[in-house]
């Protein structure tokens, strides 16, 4: 029988009140955007009378959240780079080369006098005057390799050394290239990115595409070549000595001296010497590993400058403290244990294995560590993307249109409660979509307009089982309550195989088809819910009201 217990019913309008309260400020897009970006000016740099009134546009006691639009829809710029991770090899030869030069002199009677002869390359090539001490010489190489920082190269050196016509050769051997590759591209993506964010875009795309290109876009921006000047910004990346610690972001400073926040913990404020004793650009490379006792840690190496005044002040302040800044930030501070020779060192500390990896990423991404070779680039102006937003509105008011009138001819009154279960459909759709901060594209309006389609489709056949089971004489109450029954199983099977696709398509697509993939599966999901519980709510409630004799689908 047509029996919906009252808390059910609660549940049900609570639902979409919900979604109608998460949906509303897109009604008003301009209006609370404007009052997102001053509030959240105010947080960084004060309040002002202009800010304050822009800030009161939009109730704070109601949801600010927006469905961020894509750059097809607001405009703004798109790269697509290709990272010279060859620049990396040969960066890596010209950090080894100082070790091996002192390793090789320390035994200039076994191997005479050595001449590095390479211009730079992926190659270190040193020319030994006394050929008969290759074999020495290719041995103390060797013993300057180090395993292969990936699992996939787990046993493998990082350097491939060989003997050529009196002449040590020296490169990465092809596991350390294939990890070095990947290192590169990740660090050039978190690099990116950070630079990206500085500007306050609202979800900008930048992932990786193929084995060596990164794809970007950045919806907002002016236009492809303030991007590239904004990805070519250098991080600043510096090794301060430590004054104090504290929680007093105003504490009184030299002009000397610097307050600084902990990076995982705003409240905690550094007191550091301005002048850092090296910077990141000294710093030639970063690995998450293990200290003596198993636990995640990060090594890192300087070049020949960075190692000998690092060297020179860790002598000198052993049990101090020694902060790693990143942009202004304190991303950790480490107490030196002792005398650090060499230019390499390790950072320990409460780390887990994914922290030891991203603060090794964060060490590495003072600069970009290769060249970037634009191989595409476009802007798309904000008059395009009102284009479209505009014909995505056509598409969806004439989708809507059509869907009205078809199902109130077709059903009448019954018609009219699956069109206002539609109307709360979209707004509900867009209600998740603001809940989860999803980029509107206009794959993605296609998807809605799909929605609207497909949305009636239950109904369809929850309304056709009603009109079978009319004809059995049993009555309006049962025939309802029995239409919706036999019609469920169908409605999920349908519904459950769209979303499998849906979620491939989201799990193995990007970007444009990602965001149709997003709009389909979340309005698939809305779209059974309106269909079996708020417009059989719709007819229960007029049903009860009524109790007609007959009626008529």
């Amino acid at each position: 029988m047509l029996q919906i217990p009252t808390w059910k019913r609660i549940f049900i309008w609570a639902v979409v009140a919900c979604g109608l309260i998460l949906a509303l400020p897109n009604a008003f897009y301009s209006r609370v955007e404007q009052a997102n970006d001053a509030r959240a000016a105010i947080e960084q740099s004060g309040a002002t009378a202009a800010l304050e009134e822009q800030a009161a546009g939009w109730p704070d006691f109601l949801p600010s959240g927006l469905v961020n639009l894509g750059l097809d829809l607001r405009g703004g710029a798109h790269l697509l780079a290709e990272v010279q991770v060859e620049d990396v090899y040969a960066s890596r030869m010209d950090g080894i080369w100082p070790e091996l030069r002192d390793a090789l002199r320390d035994a200039r009677d076994e191997v005479g006098t050595i001449r590095r002869v390479d211009e730079g390359g992926d190659q270190l090539i040193v020319a030994l005057s006394d050929p008969a001490g290759l074999p020495r010489a290719m041995e103390i190489a060797r013993g300057l390799a180090r395993p292969v920082s990936t699992i996939s190269g787990v046993g493998a050196q990082d350097l491939s050394v060989e003997g050529r016509d009196g002449q040590l050769i020296v490169q990465l051997s092809p596991e350390e290239q294939s990890a070095t590759d990947d290192r590169t591209i990740r660090q050039s993506l978190e690099i990116i990115r950070r630079r990206v964010d500085e500007v306050g875009t609202r979800e900008p795309t930048i992932q990786r595409q193929g084995e060596d290109r990164i794809l970007i876009q950045v919806p907002g921006i002016g236009s492809a070549e303030e991007l590239k000047a904004l990805i070519g910004t250098t991080a600043q990346l510096t090794f301060n000595p430590v004054i104090s610690r504290g929680g007093d972001p105003d504490a009184a400073t030299s002009s000397r001296q610097v307050v600084y926040p902990l990076l995982d913990e705003p409240e905690t404020y550094y007191t550091l010497e301005r002048t850092p004793v090296v910077s990141g650009e000294d710093l030639v490379d970063a690995q998450p590993s293990f200290d003596q006792n198993g636990r995640p840690a990060v090594t890192f190496r300087f070049n020949p400058t960075g190692a000998r005044a690092f060297g020179d002040y860790t002598a000198e302040n052993i049990g101090s403290p020694f902060a790693i800044v990143l942009d202004e930030e304190v991303i950790s501070a480490p107490v030196i244990q002792s005398h650090i020779p060499g230019g390499s060192g390790i950072i320990t500390g409460n780390f887990t294995v994914e922290e030891s990896t991203q603060l090794a990423v964060l060490l590495r991404a003072g600069a970009l560590p290769a060249e970037l070779t634009f191989l595409e680039e476009r802007t798309i102006g904000p008059e395009l993307g009102q284009d479209s937003i505009e014909a995505g509105q056509i598409a969806c008011l004439v989708a809507f249109v059509a869907v009205l009138v078809f199902m109130a001819l077709s059903y009448g009154l019954f018609g009219i409660f699956a069109n206002i279960a539609l109307l709360l459909n979209v707004a509900l759709l867009f209600g998740l979509l603001s809940l989860i901060g999803a980029t509107l594209t206009l794959p993605g309006i296609a998807g809605i307009v799909l929605t609207i389609g497909m949305a009636v489709d239950a109904n369809v056949l929850v309304f056709e089982r009603i009109r079978e089971e009319l004809k059995t004489a049993r009555g309006p109450s049962r025939a309802i309550s029995q239409g919706y029954e036999r019609a469920l199983s169908a409605i999920v099977d349908a519904n459950i195989t769209t979303f499998i696709i849906a979620a491939i398509l989201f799990t193995l697509g990007s970007g444009p088809v990602r965001g149709f993939a997003v709009t389909l599966g979340l309005g698939i999901i809305t779209s059974v819910f309106t269909a079996i519980f708020v417009t059989r709510l719709l007819i229960v409630t007029w049903f009860d009201r009524r109790r007609p004799k007959t009626i008529e689908v």
